[in-house]
């Protein structure tokens, strides 16, 4: 039922201010997910050219590795389509799923790439610490005091305790949302913060 009301507002295009190319890729996906594999089929493909052009513009140097990170991408996304809600916008959804497999892949290569630096010792050996990620923690927590209940609570929740929207929601006692919301504002709030300290 859903899927078919998502399906018409789509091809009415009510979803205001959604580019042609998302719109044309959402009810694709949505009436795959409706069993249609015909639409899910083009839906693959054509979110295949987009992730590849996402992929390409940061690893411009690791070439050979896009396509090993686009198929690991496609088959999350195809293993978490469940999870994804109507109402949210299609490319917030499946650009969360590629940066999760990008940070993925440079964790790895950061790692084979530290096996394989010589040891040179430049004085710096002593430079950084262990009491680092204590740093780190205490000014999360100054900067996050800084923000209004609405914006702090919910990234404490769901950035820092990792609930899922509907249990930071549960929690708060806010709509899920307000919860939301309150994520992405209190998180532009913090990166202009920091930026303004920078």
């Amino acid at each position: 039922m859903k899927s078919r009301q998502a399906s018409a507002e789509i091809a009415k295009g009510r979803l205001a201010g959604t580019p042609p190319a998302e719109m044309e890729l959402r009810a694709s996906f949505v009436a795959g997910l409706a069993g249609d594999a015909t639409s899910y089929r083009r839906f693959l493909d054509g979110l295949s050219g987009h992730l590849r052009a996402y992929l390409r513009r940061r690893l411009p140097r690791a070439q050979a590795d896009v396509e090993d990170i686009l198929q690991e991408t496609l088959l999350a996304v195809h293993n978490a389509r469940h999870t994804y809600r109507l109402e949210q916008p299609l490319t917030a959804w499946v650009h969360a799923i590629a940066r999760y497999k990008l940070m993925d892949f440079f964790r790895a290569h950061s790692r084979r790439e530290a096996l394989n630096e010589p040891f040179e010792d430049d004085g710096g050996l002593f430079v950084a610490s262990d009491t680092a990620s204590t740093d780190a923690r205490r000014d999360v927590s100054l900067l996050l005091q800084a923000l209004p209940d609405r914006h702090r609570v919910p990234i404490q929740l769901v950035k820092l305790e990792g609930l899922s929207v509907a249990e930071a929601a549960e929690r708060s006692g806010m709509s899920e949302s307000a919860v939301k919301v309150g994520v992405h504002r209190g998180l532009k709030a913090l990166a202009a913060r920091i930026r303004g300290h920078a």
